[in-house]
């Protein structure tokens, strides 16, 4: 019985939203942290973001069809990571796949745009104001 279990647990999990989401969780989708649609460089896509005692913020973005995101520079430096789905990185020309987990720093000023598929969720952090 306890094999069998154990060899359901992970189907059972994802069953349930635990493992496997395919959104992120509704506390972190707040109607008051939602990113205006202005405010976005890449159309149709869900944003929420979080602001620090000193400015710098989090941002959250869910893809629900593919999307080119619009050239653009930050006067501060981003972390991202994927994750779920894929975001290809297009910075100075070049292109960067990220895949679930991956994760990259791009430096202040950079020339940056992109390209997400369907069902891709990327988690940002900004040494800076990007939101509000």
């Amino acid at each position: 019985m306890t094999a069998v279990f154990a060899a359901a647990l992970p189907h059972i999990l994802m069953e349930i939203g635990v493992i496997g989401m395919k959104d992120f969780p509704a506390f972190m989708r707040s109607p008051a942290n939602r990113v205006d649609p202005s405010q976005q460089n890449t159309q149709d896509i869900d944003g929420y973001y979080y602001t620090a005692n000193d400015g710098s913020q989090m941002a959250f973005w869910a893809c629900y069809a593919d999307r080119e995101s619009a050239e653009h520079r930050h006067d501060f430096d981003e972390y991202m990571v994927c994750v779920s789905g894929q975001y290809t990185v297009i910075m100075d020309g070049g292109e960067i796949i990220l895949n679930p987990g991956d994760e990259l720093c791009i430096p202040r000023g950079t020339l940056q745009g992109g390209r997400c598929t369907a069902g891709t969720r990327t988690i940002h952090a900004f040494g800076g104001k990007r939101v509000g």
